[in-house]
C-alpha cells in the first residue's frame, strides 16, 4: 500500500505540552549539529528487556556521558528523557517508545528506548523491525526472565545482532556466573564474556576488559559522583593474583570460542599465534568477535550499573565496535521524506535532509499508519519492488513474496481484554472516535469496534494495563472524560462435531433475479497450532466449474461467518469447510453469493455444536520461600496448572498456565498475600476448551441459559 503525505492526527498532547519537570538538557538543537555521518559511523540501535532491568536508566547514562543531557536524571523521580509521557513519569515504566539521537566517539548512535511490560510488546515489535542492532539489558540478579525470553525472540525473528548487558551488578543477589549461565540455558546462544567484574553486589567497583586486560576501576568520591571518574590500566598479575588468573582463563576461552565460529580467525589462532594466545593483538579479536556478532553465532557480554554509574561508558564503546552501520545489514527498500525532523525524546528539530541509515520523524501523514511503507511514488515502490527481487542473492521471489518483503508489516498479537467505552455526552462521540483513531495508527495492538446490536464502542487491547493506560490519555491528551464498562475476556469459539447445511437465496432487485443455492460442510481441524482463519476446501464438482471472480465472493462469506460465532459472537478458529455444491443464476450478484454462503455456514455452525475456549495464560511468579506456599495456594483456587518451580538465588520462580478470567485483579491479591514481595508477568500461550461447568455458567452470566 502506497501512502501519501498529508496533516499529522493532532492531540491536545502535541498541541501544547504537559506541565511536566523536565531535566536540563542540550538537546538537539546544540548537541546535533549535523546529521552528515559516513554510513560506517552510525548505529541504529534498541534497548529492550524485562520491565525493571534498567533500560531508561541506562539511556539515560548513555544522553549524559555523550554530553547531551547536563543533569542525569532518575526513572523513580520521573524525570528521565526518554520517559516523557505523563503516565510514564507518574509510573515509573515505559509504555512508549521514545528515540534520542546522539554522538559517541566520533559515531552517531540512533537509539530507541522500548518499553518491558508485556502488555506493549507491540512497542518492540515495530522498532525492531527498522534497528540494526539492539542491546539486551538483564538484571544480574534474576537473569532471563519472560519477558525477555519474548524480546528475544521478535529479535531472532528480525535477524538482529545483539549485545548483553548485565545490569544491577551492584544489586543484592547479583550473580554474574548466574546470570551469564541463564543466558546460555533460556536464551540457547553463545555468550561471549568481553568483560570480568571486580566484586559483586556492594563490593563491585568496576570490571576487566578480556580483549585488552584492561581494568577500569570507578573512584566515587560521593553519594553523588556521576561514574566520570574512574582509573584504566593494565591489569598485572601483581595487583591481583586471583583476578588476573581469571582474565587470563576468560581470554582464552573468548579466543577459543571465537576461533569455532569464525574460520578466518581461526586460520590466525592456529598459524602465527598458536604458540601463545598472549601474543593475538587485541585489534585482530575485537573484528574477529564484530564478524560473529554481525553473523548471529554468539551475542557478546558487557556488565555493569547504570544506576551507580560504573559500565555504561565501555558499553557505549561496544556499540560502536561489534553492532552493525546500517550499510551492514541487508535491507529491501530506500524511502525518501519531504519534511524531516530529528527525534529527541519529546523534541524535535527539523532538518533539511537526511543520510541514508539515520532515523528521523516525518509530519504531514493523515491517513498512515504503523506498519506502512512509505514511497515518494508508485513507481518508486516498483522500482524499489524490482532492486529487492534481484537483491535476493540468486533466490527465486515470487511478485507477491517481493511486496511482502517491501511492504512488511507489524505482526499484531490478538487482544485478550475488551470493554465498552462511552463518551459523557452524544455531543462528544464524534470527538471520541476522532482520538480513537489516532490512538490506532499509533498503537496496532489497540483495537476499536463498534457493537452491531447496542451501537457501544468496544476497545480491545493486550491486558489491564494497555486499556488503563488508553483510558488515561483519551483524557490528558483529548480532553474527554470516557466511561469504561467492566472488563471483558476476549474468549473464542470452535465447533465439536462435522456437519452440513444448505441454504438458497432467491431474490428479486429491480428488474433482475438473484438466485443462489449453496451446500457446505464444517468440520474440526484437528492440530496443536491454532488456525484463526477457517481452511476452506471445494469439492471436485464445485471447483471444475467454479468462475475464478465467484471464488472471492464464496470465501468471503466463509470467513465472514466466521468473525462471530452463533453462540456468543465470539470468532470462531479451529475449522475446515469444503464447498459441496454451489449454483448461481448468471444475473447474481456476488454480495448476493456472499450472503447466501455466510447464511449457510451459521446453520452449519449451529448444527455442529460450538465449544467455547478461553484464553490460557503463562504466568511466571517471583516469590520468596517464606510465601511460596501461600502463593500456590492460590494458585489452585484459580484453576491454575504448575508447571516448574525453578531456584533464583533466594527466591523461587513459579511458572504455571492459568485461564486469563482467574487473573482478573491478580496482583492486588498476589500483593497482599507476599507483602509486596512478589512479582508476575503473564504472557498469552494458547486457547483452551472451556469444561461443560464453565461454560454454562458463562452462557448463564450472559443471559443465553
Amino acid at each position: 500500500m502506497v501512502r501519501e503525505q498529508t496533516r499529522p492526527c493532532a492531540s491536545r498532547h502535541q498541541k501544547a505540552k504537559e506541565k511536566v519537570k523536565k531535566v536540563s538538557t542540550l538537546g538537539p538543537d546544540s548537541a546535533c549539529k549535523s546529521n552528515v555521518f559516513a554510513l560506517c559511523r552510525i548505529r541504529n540501535i534498541g534497548i529492550m528487556a524485562h520491565i525493571d532491568a534498567g533500560k531508561t536508566t541506562t539511556t539515560e547514562r548513555m544522553l549524559y556521558y555523550s554530553g547531551y543531557i547536563r543533569t542525569l536524571g532518575d526513572v523513580d523521580d520521573g524525570d528521565t528523557v526518554t520517559d516523557f509521557m505523563v503516565q510514564e513519569r507518574e509510573r515509573g515504566i515505559t509504555i512508549q517508545s521514545a528515540a534520542v539521537t546522539f554522538d559517541w566517539k566520533d559515531y552517531r548512535i540512533n537509539l530507541i528506548d522500548t518499553p518491558g511490560h508485556v502488555d506493549f510488546t507491540v512497542e518492540v515489535e515495530r522498532c525492531l523491525r527498522v534497528l540494526d542492532g539492539a542491546i539486551a539489558v538483564f538484571d544480574t540478579s534474576a537473569g532471563v526472565e519472560a519477558q525477555t525470553l519474548t524480546v528475544w525472540r521478535q529479535a531472532d525473528k528480525h535477524q538482529i545482532p545483539r549485545i548483553c548487558f548485565l545490569n544491577k551488578m551492584d544489586k543484592n543477589r547479583a550473580s554474574f556466573t548466574y546470570a551469564v549461565e541463564s543466558i546460555k540455558l533460556k536464551l540457547k546462544t553463545k555468550p561471549l564474556l568481553l568483560q570480568v567484574p571486580i566484586g559483586e553486589a556492594r563490593t563491585f567497583r568496576g570490571l576487566v576488559d578480556v580483549v585488552t586486560k584492561e581494568q577500569i576501576i570507578w573512584k566515587a568520591t560521593s553519594d553523588l559522583d556521576d561514574g566520570k571518574n574512574f582509573e584504566q590500566k593494565l591489569l598485572l598479575e601483581a595487583d591481583d593474583p586471583n583476578l588476573f588468573q581469571e582474565v587470563q582463563d576468560a581470554r582464552n576461552t573468548l579466543i577459543e570460542q571465537v576461533a569455532d565460529l569464525d574460520d578466518e580467525f581461526a586460520e590466525l589462532v592456529l598459524g602465527e599465534y598458536s604458540e601463545n594466545f598472549d601474543l593475538i593483538p587485541a585489534a585482530k579479536l575485537r573484528s574477529a568477535i564484530r564478524r560473529v556478532t554481525l553473523a548471529q553465532k554468539a551475542v557478546p557480554v558487557l556488565c555493569g550499573s547504570a544506576l551507580k554509574n560504573k559500565g555504561v561508558q565501555p558499553l557505549l564503546d561496544a556499540i560502536t565496535m561489534y553492532l552493525p552501520a546500517p550499510n551492514e545489514r541487508s535491507y529491501e527498500f530506500l524511502e525518501r521524506m519531504s519534511r524531516l525532523l530529528l527525534p529527541f525524546a519529546d523534541q524535535q528539530t527539523e532538518i533539511p535532509s537526511l543520510m541514508a541509515g539515520n532515523i528521523a520523524l516525518t509530519v504531514g501523514l493523515k491517513q498512515s499508519a504503523t506498519g506502512d511503507t512509505i514511497v515518494s511514488s508508485k513507481a518508486s515502490a516498483v522500482a524499489a519492488a524490482r532492486r529487492a527481487g534481484r537483491d535476493a542473492g540468486g533466490e527465486k521471489r515470487s511478485t507477491s513474496d517481493v511486496e511482502s518483503l517491501l511492504l512488511a508489516g507489524v505482526e499484531v498479537p490478538d487482544p485478550v481484554f475488551f470493554c465498552t467505552i462511552e463518551p459523557p455526552s452524544a455531543a462528544k462521540q464524534q470527538d471520541l472516535d476522532n482520538a480513537l483513531n489516532c490512538l490506532q495508527r499509533e498503537d496496532p495492538s489497540l483495537k476499536v469496534k463498534v457493537d452491531p446490536d447496542t451501537g457501544q464502542t468496544i476497545l480491545c487491547g493486550m491486558g489491564e494495563l494497555h486499556i488503563e493506560i488508553i483510558h488515561d490519555r483519551i483524557k490528558r491528551e483529548y480532553g474527554i472524560e470516557t466511561y469504561l464498562g467492566p472488563l471483558q475476556i476476549a474468549y473464542r469459539e470452535t465447533i465439536l462435531n462435522a456437519a452440513q447445511a444448505t441454504d438458497i437465496l432467491d431474490r428479486t432487485v429491480g428488474d433482475k433475479r438473484h438466485f443462489v443455492t449453496s451446500e457446505l460442510e464444517v468440520r474440526p481441524r484437528l492440530g496443536e497450532r491454532a488456525v484463526t482463519k477457517p481452511i476452506i476446501e471445494y469439492a471436485t464438482s464445485v471447483i471444475e466449474v467454479l468462475p475464478k471472480e465467484l471464488q472471492g465472493a464464496v470465501e468471503n462469506g466463509i470467513t465472514n461467518s466466521c468473525i462471530q460465532g452463533p453462540l456468543l459472537g465470539f470468532p470462531v478458529q479451529d475449522i475446515e469447510v469444503t464447498v459441496q455444491s454451489l449454483t448461481v443464476h448468471p444475473d447474481t450478484s456476488h454480495t448476493m453469493v456472499s450472503a447466501c454462503v455466510s447464511r449457510c455456514m451459521q446453520k452449519a455452525l449451529k448444527k455442529a455444536g460450538i465449544q467455547i475456549l478461553e484464553p490460557l495464560m503463562n504466568l511466571e511468579i517471583t516469590v520468596s520461600e517464606d510465601h511460596l506456599s501461600a502463593a500456590l495456594a492460590d494458585l489452585a483456587q484459580r484453576r491454575g496448572s504448575i508447571q516448574e518451580i525453578q531456584s533464583r538465588q533466594d527466591n523461587r520462580v513459579v511458572v504455571a498456565a492459568v485461564p486469563l478470567a482467574e487473573t482478573m485483579g491478580y496482583s492486588t491479591v498476589l500483593r497482599s498475600l507476599t507483602s509486596g514481595s512478589a512479582t508476575f508477568t503473564l504472557e498469552l500461550a494458547s486457547y483452551q476448551a472451556l469444561n461443560s461447568q464453565e461454560q454454562s455458567a458463562l452462557l448463564q452470566r450472559r443471559g443465553l441459559v
